[in-house]
């Protein structure tokens, strides 16, 4: 195939890949399984007709397009989410990604009568849950989960790489050697590691955010920048013995969280750069497999998923969650999210390219795992989110943020935001309409009104109507409060007012006084006992918004926190569920 014609082919199966993605978001269906499902259809057997068998190419391809994605992610991830996520997110993605191969390992050796070590090196492939798919699939899924479900999701799926791939290359070592498993040579990698990664990753990270501060660019440059910095970390660490992929994520993690300008022009490059990595990546995927192989284990492969997702996943979750406080609901969701993707189709290729008998079964089976995980989880992320009562209604936010003065202290910087009017006959409250700019910030400022994009001259009489777009410029921590004016859930939608509750209360208000207005028994209770501290008592440390208790004939659910500390609190009365 000439230039012209492999251009040519591969613009048309982009183009009609991301066409089609619009018919898989209105059915449900994961948008990474068109760009599986193109690979396949244009492969030898399909229409295109095109004999693609290069392992390496796409062993290659593949752990350039994760570190690009895990860049991305780790860029999406906001540090407050290690506050709840951390300790279980590490749990799973070390002890979870062991215990799910040894399961995956024994069932496989069993069902398809190989030798252990074969069934443990599926185990390792399929072991680890997809970064590619789970941050496409929780961004897009139109749910919100509460903090401590998505944090751990994200974290886990950004972090269990490394000891996946550990995990890998040891199995495929011992099968080309036949030498023995020793136990403290494996934890001695495994430490060595998530140590380098973790170090060098945090240090680069935080070289990059002050090359980025400090270097004056085209704005168009520096996600590129961040791009290349990212790529060098990833293989730098790989050579030296450090995992490249926990390396990059935290690289992203720590970029993402700094206080930079371009931030947000630079997020929406970074997204499109990732979304082209996935669709490259699972593209050429498709292309390597011949979907007639995956038949003649079909079954075999079908009952290994469906052990993987019933079995083997959810004991791993169960048990690694055990000291951590999650609701069973939010167990059972994790549980049910751990989807496979490109990572372990990539991991599948290790067995192929060191030449070990038995490797085309275990990639062919790996691949139709990753298919059923896609087809069966990935479609129902949401429904499942919302049977499970895991999400919690999206908190108002500007629609454009843009820094205009960037310092540590967040009380000293200041950014212009606009909000986008959602509801009828609010006002801008006067104190803002009336605040005479100056140079020195300390309320809200009013920038501009825009309707039917136009500027509009505002006065303390000024009625907002729908659509209406709001410019202003605040401190950040001013961002939440100033949202819910021009929100509509500032006008009690009944979503709100069904989820946390008809009325507001504050996280200090003395617990006697709400147990004398509902008429709830006062025994047990102290009178310098708040709202807060009762959550706190019944649902432990680490709380997130939609976290929730009863209290005789009302319910009371966190609506809003300030990292630790519970701000409000909604209340709901005569609710017999809580």
């Amino acid at each position: 195939m000439d230039t012209n014609s492999f251009i040519f082919l591969a613009g048309i199966l982009l183009l009609v890949s991301i066409l089609a993605s619009s018919f898989t978001v209105r059915v449900g269906l994961p948008l990474l399984l068109v760009f599986l499902g193109m690979g396949m259809l244009a492969g030898e057997e399909g229409i295109g007709q095109l004999d693609f068998d290069n392992p390496s190419l796409a062993f290659f391809v593949g752990n350039l397009a994760l570190a690009v994605i895990l860049l991305d992610g780790g860029m999406q991830t906001k540090t407050s989410t290690f506050r709840v996520a951390l300790w279980p997110s590490l749990s799973l993605a070390t002890l979870g990604v062991v215990f799910t191969t040894a399961a995956v390992g024994m069932f496989a050796a069993w069902l398809l009568d190989v030798q252990l070590i074969y069934g443990l090196l599926l185990g390792a492939t399929v072991g680890s849950t997809d970064a590619a798919a789970v941050f496409s699939l929780l961004r897009n899924s139109g749910v919100k989960l509460n903090e401590r479900v998505g944090g751990t999701l994200e974290i886990e799926s950004g972090a269990n790489d490394p000891m996946a791939i550990l995990l890998v290359v040891m199995l495929t070592g011992l099968l080309q050697s036949a030498d023995h498993l020793s136990i403290l040579s494996f934890l001695g990698q495994m430490l060595q590691q998530f140590a380098v990664g973790g170090v060098l990753g945090l240090l680069g990270g935080k070289l990059l955010l002050m090359i980025l501060r400090r270097v004056p660019l085209i704005e168009g440059l520096y996600a590129l920048l961040i791009i290349s910095f990212g790529l060098a970390i990833f293989s730098g660490v790989n050579m030296i013995g450090g995992s490249g992929f926990l390396a990059v994520y935290l690289v992203g993690l720590t970029v993402g969280n700094g206080r930079i300008k371009q931030l947000d022009a630079i997020s929406q490059v970074m997204d499109g750069l990732a979304w082209l990595a996935q669709a490259g990546m699972f593209l050429l995927l498709g292309l390597l497999v011949t979907p007639s192989s995956l038949l003649t284990h079909g079954w075999q492969a079908i009952a290994i998923a469906a052990f993987l997702i019933f079995v083997a996943r959810p004991l791993a979750v169960m048990v690694c969650l055990l000291p951590f406080d999650f609701r069973w609901p939010e167990r059972f969701y994790i549980s049910w999210v751990g989807l496979r993707g490109a990572v372990p189709i990539v991991l599948a290729l290790y067995p192929i390219i060191a030449g070990l008998s038995n490797s085309e079964l275990l990639f062919e089976i790996t691949f139709t795992v990753v298919l059923i995980s896609l087809l069966l989880q990935g479609s129902t992320v949401p429904l499942v989110a919302r049977w499970l009562k895991v999400v919690v209604p999206p908190a108002p936010a500007p629609t454009t943020r843009f820094s205009l003065i960037d310092d540590a202290d967040s009380h000293h910087s200041l950014e212009l935001y606009e909000f986008l009017v959602q509801t009828e006959k609010v006002r801008i409250p006067a104190s803002i309409v009336q605040n005479v700019p100056s140079a020195t910030v300390s309320t809200p400022q009013l920038v501009s009104l825009v309707r039917d994009q136009k500027p509009i001259v505002v006065n303390a009489d000024t009625v907002l109507q729908l659509g209406d777009r709001i410019w202003m410029l605040l401190h950040p921590e001013d961002v939440n409060d100033v949202a819910q004016i021009f929100s509509q859930q500032a006008s009690g939608s009944f979503l709100l007012q069904n989820f946390f509750g008809e009325f507001a209360i504050r996280g200090d208000a003395p617990l006697i006084d709400l147990a004398k207005v509902y008429g709830v028994p006062l025994e047990g209770i102290a009178p310098e006992d708040t709202a807060a501290e009762l959550l706190q008592r019944q649902l432990g440390k680490h709380l997130v918004v939609g976290d929730r208790v009863r209290f005789g004939n009302i319910r009371l659910t966190i609506r809003q926190m300030d990292g630790n500390q519970i701000e409000i609190i909604g209340l709901k009365l005569q609710d017999k569920q809580v």
